[in-house]
């Protein structure tokens, strides 16, 4: 089977197209009340780019004429010519299919609070394609086109791919690896089928590097022979780095790897973009590449890491080794749904800060509906959102927006944090680490210099929490539990506000 290629200007049109409707849609999802315009423009650019290549790289079967004369004896050949492969096409269409029942199927289904394990497992599959591809590409250079020429031998003719072509789709692969790999070992830790802990090993980071450095040196020696080991072992080795590079990272640390492997999946893409010589697959992995670098960027800031200990892996795993139970006995103040139902309706204003654990309660619509009953008493009420809250980048203004917050209600935290000294309740459900005043005067602690929420600021703190024996992630017990003006609610973050809910009722 051959693939020719028709309409290049078209092609170059058409993907021009699809790659403003790519930038057009990271434009659109950088803000919640742009981000169903930007899935529109997103979904536009693949449909374009889709049924672009299909057009123009449709698989083709060669026919040739030949002429016998007497005793079977070819008295004249008719020129070659070209027609689509049926077969072929039909598989194409299939597999187009069947990704595409799946991928609705999952999307009607999955829940809002499962989204930063399902973009787990959608960075796999990425990963994954990345290194299908290159390995076709290796076994068949010729349906490629990445083939500078063919060396005749006994048996089956040798093709020499050209060592541009060799780089790419070593880096490509490798990168593809990494990704699916350490997509994996984040998904399967986000989906709780493997502990949130890190997982520690001697002298990892040695590991890492010495792992990193022998992929570099195995796609230059493919690169420069040709040689089927070195391929095959830098694959094998791009896959163990991935376990290596996410099992010793924390899960408070989470948003930052989901971002991260965001990034390296763009950049495997477009490596194999280059491979295939396609535009659109190079520009779209280009731009989610870099988005996924800065975001990662962006978050590493907010959390006070470093980007390259987040490269390096393992950049959360001393920060939650700390442990998860509180390390001293203080005195508290315990509330009921019906104090706090008084207090909120009595003030002026309240700012709510979501954290994981209204996420693992799934209790984001009955929070909407406390808000309203607030706003019916005449309460101003503000969500604060911290940049790591959750388990991926936006996880909260995801869950808020499926809930039906007003958009104009949730504010970052750069343009809230100044507000809770003038606020008379903030309401804390399930933030732990974000909302810590250790980060601000503890030089010790692990959370040391991370941006927090000011919620000990506020008049009452408001702080629902299922017990005082556990601490967040990082492993530290939080002061605001135990200060005058705070009130701990310990239940169910959901069942607690269902309760506070009847109360104002």
């Amino acid at each position: 089977m051959e693939h020719v290629t028709a309409g290049n200007s078209f092609a170059a049109l058409a993907y021009l197209v699809a790659g403003v409707c790519f930038i057009l849609a990271l434009r659109g999802l950088s803000s919640p009340a742009t981000s169903q315009r930007g899935n529109r423009f997103g979904m536009i650019g693949m449909a374009i780019a889709v049924v672009t290549t299909l057009v123009t790289h449709l698989p083709m079967q060669g026919v040739g004429l030949v002429l016998e004369g007497p005793q079977g004896s070819v008295v004249a050949t008719g020129p070659l010519f070209a027609r689509i492969d049926i077969v072929a096409m039909l598989e194409i269409l299939a597999a187009i299919g069947v990704g595409a029942v799946i991928g609705i199927v999952t999307a009607r289904r999955i829940a809002m609070t499962a989204m930063p394990q399902l973009v787990a497992a959608f960075h796999s599959l990425v990963g994954l394609a990345a290194v299908l591809v290159a390995v076709a590409a290796y076994l068949n250079p010729m349906a490629f086109g990445i083939a500078d020429m063919v060396v005749p031998m006994i048996g089956q003719p040798f093709a020499v791919i050209n060592p541009v072509s060799k780089v790419e789709m070593g880096l490509g692969a490798a990168i593809g690896a990494i990704t699916f790999s350490g997509s994996v070992i984040a998904f399967l830790k986000l989906n709780g089928n493997m502990s949130g802990k890190p997982i520690l090993l001697p002298a990892r980071h040695l590991i890492n590097l010495g792992t990193l450095a022998a992929i570099l040196i195995l796609v230059a020696q493919f690169a420069h022979t040709q040689d089927g080991w070195p391929f095959w072992v830098l694959l094998v080795l791009a896959f163990a780095i991935g376990f290596l590079l996410i099992i010793p990272i924390g899960g408070a640390d989470m948003p930052v790897v989901v971002s991260m492997l965001n990034s390296y999946s763009g950049w495997a893409a477009a490596a194999m973009g280059f491979t295939l010589e396609n535009s659109a697959m190079i520009i779209t992995g280009a731009l989610v590449g870099s988005s996924g670098a800065i975001l990662s960027y962006i978050m590493c800031r907010a959390m006070n890491r470093s980007f390259l200990s987040v490269i390096a892996g393992g950049f959360g795993a001393e920060a939650a080794a700390g442990g998860g139970e509180a390390k001293e006995q203080r005195p508290w103040k315990r509330g009921s749904a019906d104090d706090a139902a008084f207090l909120m309706q009595q003030a002026e204003q309240v700012i709510i800060v979501p954290g994981y654990g209204m996420a693992v309660a799934q209790a984001q619509h009955v929070l909407r509906e406390m808000g309203d009953k607030l706003k019916e008493h005449g309460v101003r009420v503000k969500y604060a959102i911290h940049p790591v809250a959750g388990r991926m980048p936006g996880h909260m203004n995801v869950l808020l927006a499926e809930a039906n917050v007003p958009y104009d209600e949730v504010f970052e935290l750069e343009d809230i944090n100044s507000e809770f000294a003038q606020t008379d309740v903030a309401f804390v459900i399930g933030a732990n680490d974000v909302t810590n005043p250790a980060a601000k005067t503890d030089k010790s602690s692990p959370i040391y210099g991370m941006p927090v929420l000011d919620v000990e600021k506020a008049k009452t703190v408001l702080f629902i929490k299922r017990s005082m024996g556990g601490v967040g992630y990082a492993g530290v017990d939080n002061d605001v539990f135990y200060r005058d003006n705070t009130m701990m609610l310990l239940a169910d973050a959901k069942k607690m506000v269902e309760e506070i809910v009847k109360a104002l009722d």
